[in-house]
């Protein structure tokens, strides 16, 4: 696993994640992973400051609007809603996958514009087999994005990583806020993988390319 100099800053590219998928070089495989979250805020916070009488009379319309800020925000395709950590950094996305499976690009979704002090300012990209082995394969500093970030994953031979587990871990945010928001995060994979047993097209056929 190849992993950044720690002092290295940079602003990845703004890009449209969907342009290689269109054009058939990778396929989106987050859906076979499990995502967990370190925390999450699962009332919004002008619920909180509400009366019980003022929490009543409007808690329909307000939840409707802002159900909540779980780990499903950040897979529900819409970018007007998101993932807002809830506790002390690091805050965590766990993304697992049954088998090991390749991994060349992670695509996030911010927009410094409206979150503001909630926006990630230095992300580390951890992977490994579980969490007792994770190491840092990537670690970024955005400067004041919005909009899609690629961040490429490489192993120590510059090809795409091969993986059970990533983590994305929010160290810092913009003006030292506490805690982050996340709208939308996709993973990539190479569409075909060249190996001893074959070349295998489909996501999860290359998910078999690699001897335990």
């Amino acid at each position: 696993m190849s992993t950044s100099d720690n002092n290295e800053s940079f602003c990845p590219e703004t890009i449209d994640p969907m342009s290689d998928v269109r054009a058939g070089l990778v396929r989106e495989v987050g859906y076979l992973a499990t995502w967990s979250v370190s925390s999450c805020e699962s009332v919004p916070m002008i619920l909180k400051q509400l009366s019980i009488k003022q929490f009543k009379s409007i808690f329909k319309k307000i939840y409707l609007e802002h159900a909540g800020f779980g780990v499903d925000r950040l897979r529900d395709g819409s970018t007007e809603t998101y993932w807002q950590s809830c506790g002390q950094l690091p805050h965590l996305v766990n993304i697992q996958f049954k088998r090991k499976t390749i991994v060349s690009d992670i695509y996030i979704y911010v927009n410094h514009k409206l979150d503001e002090s909630y926006t990630p300012n230095i992300i580390s990209v951890r992977a490994g087999i579980n969490f007792n082995d994770l190491q840092e394969v990537e670690l970024v500093e955005l400067l004041k994005p919005y909009g899609w970030i690629r961040i490429k994953i490489k192993d120590i031979r510059n090809f795409p990583l091969k993986t059970h587990l990533l983590q994305i871990a929010v160290l810092k945010n913009y003006k030292n806020g506490n805690n982050c928001h996340i709208r939308l995060i996709k993973i990539h994979s190479p569409v075909s993988t060249n190996s001893f047993l074959g070349n295998f097209s489909t996501v999860e056929m290359q998910q078999y390319t690699t001897i335990k």
